[in-house]
């Protein structure tokens, strides 16, 4: 239990990571899938897998230079995949509901034309387009990317939080006015460094001019919520230079601001550069941990920070009852993942160029009924279900709700993971605040990405230290 001397063994954003996903066999039908499983409050997820260039710190499942006929087509097979995965949710529910006309809404939980969701069918409470880089499809490649959406999966875009990732290359005005009107509240740009020759050691070659004139473009588009991504630990930065980045984006005002660590991944463009600089990225995290909170924002995890709400220059039109630790995730796309209480799954996995070039060829040609059932994936016994609770709880700020948690499992989280919480509480790393939420201290904070991966099972890192990466 984080006995490893590294604060950075790994950035924990789903559990369990998909490097523990393996092939499924009987690959079990979607419609079994879904079934029982509760529609009322689900994410949509579409995965955009293309870049005008590849970072040397990216491990997503991306390529760069894709044709325009190999984007049309992968926009066509996303189409085919969107048909199938509707029909199956709505089989699913059918057969929640005993098949009776009129009663998909009553099983799940929606009332007829609830927003985010076709009338009896799946309600998506929140919708994210991701990569790769969502805005490398043209104006018109995103316009039909959100009519699909709408369309086929029944979401109305402009009634829930909707979240796209753009580049300062891509962030053009005509796309970033499709995203508009479409409904989207909030835009992330990887900004990583305001410095030009950090930019360039990160394998990002590209010019504060040319960021600086994307987020110009952002701001007057008028989108609700933005987030501006930094990193920190790139060669030749130190604590001026990092303090000139935090500065200038500052100067935007972002709803968001996200603080990554770099890391140094196999198969990725610095993987031959590693070094041990754990203490530079640690001081490196602390200055702008603090430099953010004395401007006003609130800390939400080890990376995000934000305005807290009366400083925004707006309130947010929209309100979601989502909930990550519970609720279900529907992927579209090569490279997406789809999330149940018993199942994750998703379509293949790699980083290296010709294997992720080779999984999108083949996921082209898929026919619909090549989408109908889940392909690779991991199946959450209750064990899996708790830990996978207590992580995505833990590594927030505000902690873990010890209600939500008796009330969905029938036990405390104290006792079922009570080993765990004193081994962090003797490292000053966990606390428990006054409503009795065990929560992460600033220092546990920090060391999330030791805390996270510490709290795998061990079955999860057994597969995932016999995962080939490719």
């Amino acid at each position: 239990m984080v006995t490893a001397t590294s604060p950075y063994q790994g950035y924990v954003y789903a559990y369990p990571h998909k490097t523990a996903y393996r092939p499924l066999d009987p690959r079990p039908p979607l419609r079994r899938v879904w079934e029982g499983e509760p529609m009322d409050s689900l994410s949509l997820y579409l995965h955009i897998p293309f870049c005008e260039m590849r970072c040397g710190f990216c491990n997503l499942f991306t390529r760069t230079g894709a044709p325009d006929e190999l984007v049309a087509a992968y926009l066509d097979a996303l189409e085919r995949q969107a048909g199938a995965v509707r029909e199956a949710l709505d089989a699913a529910l059918d057969s929640a509901s005993g098949g009776a006309p009129g009663a998909l809404d009553s099983a799940s939980g929606a009332a007829p034309g609830a927003p985010g969701g076709a009338p009896g069918g799946p309600v998506f409470a929140v919708a994210a387009v991701g990569g790769g880089t969502p805005t490398y499809l043209s104006a018109a490649e995103l316009t039909r990317l959100f009519d699909l959406a709408e369309r086929t999966m029944g979401v109305d875009l402009r009634t829930v939080p909707l979240s796209v990732e753009t580049s300062p290359a891509t962030a053009t005005a005509d796309r970033l006015a499709v995203l508009a009107e479409r409904g989207t509240t909030r835009i992330s740009i990887g900004v990583q460094s305001f410095v030009d020759a950090e930019a360039r050691a990160a394998v990002r070659p590209q010019r504060r001019a040319e960021v600086e004139a994307a987020l110009g473009r952002i701001r007057e588009a008028g989108f609700e919520t933005l987030n501006l991504d930094l990193i920190y630990g790139i060669d030749g930065q130190d604590a001026r230079s990092w303090r000139h980045s935090l500065d200038a984006a500052l100067a935007w005002k972002p709803e968001e601001i996200y603080l990554y660590p770099l890391y140094v991944r196999p198969l990725t463009g610095l993987g031959r550069r590693a070094r041990d600089w754990d203490d530079h990225r640690l001081g490196l995290y602390r200055r702008g941990r603090d430099h953010l909170l004395a401007a006003g924002y609130e800390q939400v995890s080890m990376r995000m920070f934000r305005l807290p709400d009366p400083a925004r220059t707006a309130a947010p039109a929209h309100t979601t009852g989502y909930c990550c630790q519970s609720d279900g995730m529907v992927g579209l796309g090569c490279g997406a993942r789809s999330y149940t209480s018993t199942l994750h799954y998703s379509h293949e996995y790699a980083v290296g160029t010709r294997q992720v070039r080779a999984i999108i060829d083949d996921y082209v040609r898929l026919a619909p009924g090549d989408f109908t059932a889940a392909n690779v994936g991991f199946r959450l016994g209750d064990d899996e279900r708790r830990r996978r609770h207590l992580i995505q709880s833990l590594l927030q700020a505000e902690g873990l709700d010890p209600a939500a948690y008796r009330a969905r499992f029938g036990t405390e989280a104290t006792a079922d993971f009570g080993a765990e919480f004193d081994r962090l509480a003797a490292r000053g790393w966990l606390e428990t605040d006054a409503a009795g939420w065990p929560r992460l201290t600033a220092e546990g904070l920090a060391h999330s990405d030791a805390i996270g991966p510490a709290l795998f099972s061990g079955a999860v890192r057994e597969l995932m230290a016999g995962y080939e990466a490719r």
